[in-house]
């Protein structure tokens, strides 16, 4: 007999479950429901449940109902301590939970965790796919993020055409844990790429140099790209509501500096943005956009002032 995890592909009017509704996972669980897909949610804070509900998602009680309900459940979950609880993972009510189901972890954590993760579903009769994504908020409102998949083929096949209306390329990797060393590898150049643009913003206007004119020197350039259209203004406007978060960055570069240790590979680069990202934390900018980093720099130069 097939098992429910095993179906070829989904089918025609197939209930997805969907759990975490935050900065990213609210707008990219909207990006399926307008693409008509059948869906039932659920979040720890009900309220970001309510947009969900209005575009026609049922809203669940809780994340079992999520899972009693769906086949697929695509999780967006902030951290890997807030998805072993979720999962209820380490208990008996995890396997229960699992059994049958496939699971799609699209949040970021460690590669090592992930395939600790995958083994433990897999063991309980279900199946788990990793498809971290690369982009913040307003790729994700866009349905331009880009997911990359880490599993067993024929599982990775199942998942794959549903996240179309949430990401504009999907890139299978591997087995699972590579989505995630490559995610981590983005994010690499991603969190030094946007530490470095806010350090030669800070450079340009310490030297009275007028901020819009160096975002048109930017514009006009090579190293112009969708990055550096979202986050110069932002710079200029010092605008930093989130879009994606500086605590989440510094978790980022925490995950990438482990990575990169537990491999025997220096990072010396990364380690400075991470130190940076960390000082920007500890400035009150956890919850800010990550172009905050700035700050840390701007302390650095008044640090300088003072000696």
């Amino acid at each position: 007999m097939t098992k429910i995890s095993e179906r070829p592909g989904i089918e025609p009017g197939e209930t997805i479950g969907f759990a975490g509704l935050g900065v990213m996972g609210q707008p990219m669980a909207l990006n399926l429901a307008k693409a008509g897909k059948k869906l039932v949610v659920w979040n720890r804070s009900p309220a970001a449940a309510e947009p969900l509900r209005e575009a026609g998602a049922a809203v669940a009680a809780s994340a079992e109902e999520v899972f009693e309900r769906a086949r697929i459940v695509i999780l967006m979950l902030v951290s890997e301590a807030v998805l072993d609880a979720v999962l209820k993972r380490g208990t008996p009510a995890f396997a229960k939970l699992v059994a049958g189901h496939i699971v799609v972890s699209m949040g970021s954590n460690s590669p090592d965790y992930s395939r600790g993760l995958a083994a433990d579903i897999a063991a309980a009769g279900g199946r788990y796919v990793e498809a971290p994504v690369s982009g913040s908020r307003k790729p994700a409102e866009a349905g331009q993020l880009v997911a990359l998949l880490g599993g067993d083929a024929q599982a990775v096949a199942q998942v794959r055409p549903l996240l179309a209306p949430m990401c504009r390329e999907t890139i299978p990797c591997g087995p699972v844990g590579n989505a995630l060393l490559m995610k981590l590898a983005v994010n690499l150049y991603l969190c030094t790429m946007l530490a470095g643009l806010a350090e030669a913003a800070h450079f340009a206007e310490s030297n009275g140099l007028d901020l819009k004119t160096f975002k048109a020197a930017i514009d006009a350039g090579p190293m112009a790209s969708d990055l550096t259209r979202v986050k110069i203004p932002k710079l200029v406007a010092r605008d930093f509501s989130v879009q994606a978060a500086t605590a989440d960055a510094f978790h980022s570069t925490d995950l990438i500096a482990r990575a990169a240790r537990a491999a025997g590979v220096a990072s010396p680069v990364l380690d400075l943005c991470r130190a940076l990202y960390g000082e920007s934390v500890e400035l009150g900018n956890g919850r800010l956009d990550m172009v905050s980093v700035v700050t840390a720099i701007e302390a650095r130069t008044a640090a300088l002032g003072r000696s």
